[in-house]
């Protein structure tokens, strides 16, 4: 029999690429790693177990009526992964790895590992730590409400919560949760709010006393449009808040070639004369685009306007009290 977490694993890419919604039966016959001589109340005890483990992981899990029996399905367009995180002798080892085939001309992904160096090399050390400092946030807090949110996507029920937005004022929300995601350090919520009638995105970190409707537990409060991607209301993790502020910034020429990936699309990309590139984008929270950089840099400066140099300045004072 395999072990527990093959067992997940199979299930998991099991569920990840059917195009349709499969049953506890179905599953247990794929050759996932249930034992084919367990009695069918004992699986069905471990299938809820497994089910349970998966969304514990951060999988949301679809489920239908199929005739009189309940399927399964991975909601991909609300699920996202967590962060990694790493060893200092495991980051080593990666980074060993990855640095000889960098430098293998055969390897076909040498541009995409190159990214993902840069960014295993901006996350060595002190860097998520500074940048938590900065941001004032608990990664342990967001991560167990981010689940708590997690499972209310999958159960479609309502949630409320105090919300306190980057200009200090709070109000209280009544959200139709549709998907969680996490991006750079955050995680984040995407439903639709119920008193503004609009999809609007909450940062989790923002949150407070987040209630999930307990009322009738096994049905629905409501139902997600079918058309909704959570991958379309993901911004840039300084581009959340009240007020947009039109900000410029810097790639140097050797870093010029992150610049597109980086932007992801957002704001306008100039490239100069002497090979940097000039980024013009709007931001809604300065402090945390001044942690951003601090995250993505070197090679990345900030140009205008005058209060995000100050922002930037006054973060990297805070790093260096906190871990110099």
């Amino acid at each position: 029999m395999a072990d527990a977490v093959e067992r997940l694993v199979n299930l998991a890419l099991y569920l990840a690429s059917r195009n349709e919604h499969v049953t506890a039966e179905a599953c247990r016959s794929a050759g996932l790693g249930y034992p084919e001589d367990q009695d069918t109340v004992a699986f069905l005890r471990m299938f809820e177990r497994d089910k349970d483990a998966l969304r514990a992981a951060g999988l949301v899990l679809d489920v239908r009526k199929v005739g009189d029996v309940e399927a399964y399905g991975l909601d991909a367009s609300a699920t996202f992964t967590r962060p990694v995180a790493l060893t200092p002798t495991e980051r080593a080892t990666v980074r060993a790895v990855a640095a000889a085939l960098v430098a293998d001309p055969g390897f076909p992904f040498a541009e995409d590992l190159t990214l993902a160096l840069a960014k295993l090399g901006a996350s060595g050390g002190a860097g998520p730590i500074a940048v938590a400092d900065l941001v004032e946030e608990s990664s342990a807090d967001q991560a167990a409400v981010a689940r708590e949110l997690a499972e209310a996507v999958q159960s479609r029920k309502g949630v409320t919560f105090g919300y306190t937005n980057s200009a200090g004022e709070r109000k209280c929300h009544d959200v139709e949760p549709y998907g969680v995601f996490f991006r750079e350090g955050r995680w984040y919520l995407a439903g639709r709010d119920r008193a503004l009638d609009d999809v609007r995105t909450y940062a989790v970190a923002r949150m407070e006393d987040v209630t999930v409707n307990a009322a009738r537990p096994r049905t629905p409060d409501f139902e997600r449009p079918a058309d909704f991607d959570v991958r379309d209301h993901e911004r840039l993790p300084f581009q959340y808040g009240p007020v947009a502020v039109p900000t410029v910034l810097r790639f140097d020429s050797n870093t010029a070639w992150r610049a597109a990936r980086l932007a992801r699309g957002r704001g306008t990309l100039e490239e100069l004369p002497d090979g940097s590139v000039q980024w013009n984008v709007e931001a809604r929270d300065l402090r945390r685009l001044a942690a951003w950089l601090i995250d993505e840099g070197p090679g990345i400066s900030a140009v205008a306007p005058p209060q995000l140099l100050d922002a930037l300045r006054s973060g990297l004072g805070q790093v260096i009290a906190a871990h110099g």
